[in-house]
């Protein structure tokens, strides 16, 4: 019991030490950034495998995926990102695992860098200025970008307009 308790108290002064020396520091607690991350390579994904290059191109159709990107200034700070899609389901769980046929995540664009990946329909976007270009692509559960007839499936929005 007594090790027990030992432990808990390590891991509340312990995370609570690490938190004020951060701040102490500078470093902001406030996100994560999913854009300079390597989550394969930090799940024991081969990297060499994590090709952003491939294209996966589907036919035109009813069925062809399609995405709708809004951008709405937040009241507080930076830009609430809206992403629809049809024809799509975003797979979190399938993230660098092979392509599965109408499922995958976005990567998310600003000025032409990679700066997030996305899981879900919404996304709050700090840093961006009015006049930037938000690019949003659809990808495989492999990265791969997808397209329709040659055409990449994307959509784009400039902040403030």
């Amino acid at each position: 019991m007594r090790s027990l308790s030992l432990f808990v108290i390590g891991l509340v002064f312990g995370g609570g030490l690490g938190f004020l020396v951060a701040a102490a520091n500078g470093i902001a607690l406030d996100g994560h950034d999913h854009g300079d991350h390597d989550h394969a390579a930090a799940a024991g994904h081969d990297h060499a495998t994590h090709d952003h290059s491939r294209v996966t191109d589907l036919p035109a159709g009813p069925d062809a995926p399609s995405v709708g990107l809004t951008a709405t200034p937040d009241p507080v700070s930076g830009w609430n990102l809206k992403v629809t899609v049809e024809n799509f389901r975003f797979a979190p769980e399938h993230a660098s695992a092979p392509a599965q046929p109408g499922e995958g995540h976005a990567h998310l664009y600003v000025n032409g860098e990679k700066v997030a990946r996305l899981y879900g329909p919404w996304f709050h976007l700090s840093g961006a200025q009015p006049g930037d270009k938000v690019t949003v692509t659809l990808n495989g559960n492999d990265h791969s970008g997808l397209s329709v007839d040659g055409v990449p499936v994307e959509a784009s929005a400039i902040l403030g307009q």
